[in-house]
């Protein structure tokens, strides 16, 4: 089955954080909440939802995100997580496992590059096989 490639902007339209034990910075626990909308080609073609947990830190505020979520789009649902490094220059390279879906995504595996291209626009580059 050969890959489709195709790209899509994640703009957060919600963002909620948990702090669990109250200290400044990142700490093991801690949860980011993310919802909004998908664009292609400046028009809404869905919604998504993550939750990120902190799952490692380290000395300059270095840390460790796993994240779990869905992009919702008309012909079903892509499902992904992964996990990646941020430092105090950003997210490093962030790969995240297309783990199933619903609808015509059903059989869906592959891989979602996501690229932060400002507060609240992620590009995402979805290599999507079915």
């Amino acid at each position: 089955m050969p890959e489709q490639v195709f790209q899509l902007v994640a703009r957060q339209t919600q963002i909620s954080s948990i702090d669990v034990d109250g200290s400044s910075g990142p700490s093991q626990g801690d949860e980011l909440v993310v919802s909004g909308d998908l664009l292609r080609d400046s028009a809404t073609v869905g919604n998504f939802g993550e939750v990120c947990t902190t799952t490692r830190t380290a000395p300059g505020d270095e840390f460790d995100l796993q994240c779990a979520g869905s992009l919702s789009l008309t012909q079903g649902q892509i499902t992904f997580q992964g996990r990646f490094n941020v430092t105090a220059a950003g997210p490093g390279d962030v790969s995240l496992a297309i783990t199933g879906g619903t609808g015509s995504y059903r059989t869906a595996r592959g891989f979602i590059h996501a690229d932060n291209v400002s507060d609240t626009d992620t590009q995402l580059t979805v290599h999507l096989i079915r």
